[in-house]
């Protein structure tokens, strides 16, 4: 495959990947689906926009320059004479990189929110993080130590997890560009589009 196809395929993966994280991120804004009383009893990591900053605005870029890499001809990209295929590929290591970083700021949060567990009440109205070192994973019996909101224990695991997951495809697939994108610059694209009077490689 042309190393600008197959990069259009990372961009236009990465763009669904970007919206759910988004929408995963602005879902534990309601704790157990429901609205905050106070904004003290949304778990902290919630507050770091892991899914919306890093997930989310950070891979719309590295995806839009990754989708407009197919369409750059063999004598400029984007308009501009003065650069071509090879320095256009160049280009998206360095959105690639940023890519990576966003997706990696956002696992590590949902990571550590996972670890930690959420802010819930327990008792009387008091928020707090009942739980320690992640053993609440495998001991769904202490999940009663948050008396609520209501399913706040299983609500913020799945969306936290869901946002690992995200993340983590979103930093392999801004590698595999990364990968692509060195390719594409050593070696150019497939073929050329003949707008520099030829059909043969870049």
């Amino acid at each position: 495959m042309c190393s600008g196809g197959c990069a259009k395929c990372l961009g236009i993966s990465l763009i669904p990947l970007a919206i759910l994280c988004i929408l995963a991120n602005i879902l534990l804004f309601f704790p157990g689906g429901k609205v905050a009383d106070n904004n003290d009893h949304i778990t902290n990591e919630v507050w770091y926009f892991g899914g919306i900053l890093g997930s989310g605005v950070l891979m719309i870029f590295p995806a839009l320059v990754f989708l407009g890499l197919k369409n750059n001809d063999c004598c400029g990209c984007c308009g501009n004479e003065s650069c071509g295929k090879r320095f256009a590929m160049f280009t998206s290591i360095i959105f690639a990189a940023i890519g990576f970083v966003g997706a990696g700021y956002s696992f590590i949060i949902s990571a550590v929110a996972i670890h930690k567990g959420p802010k819930c009440d327990v008792g009387n109205g008091n928020y707090s993080y009942p739980f320690h070192d992640g053993n609440y994973l495998g001991n769904t019996d202490m999940w009663k130590l948050c008396a609520g909101p209501g399913d706040i224990v299983p609500w913020n695991l799945t969306l936290f997890c869901l946002l690992l997951i995200m993340s983590g495809v979103q930093a392999v697939l801004c590698a595999i560009q990364a990968i692509n994108g060195l390719i594409g610059t050593i070696c150019g694209d497939c073929k050329c589009c003949g707008c520099c009077g030829g059909d043969g490689p870049v």
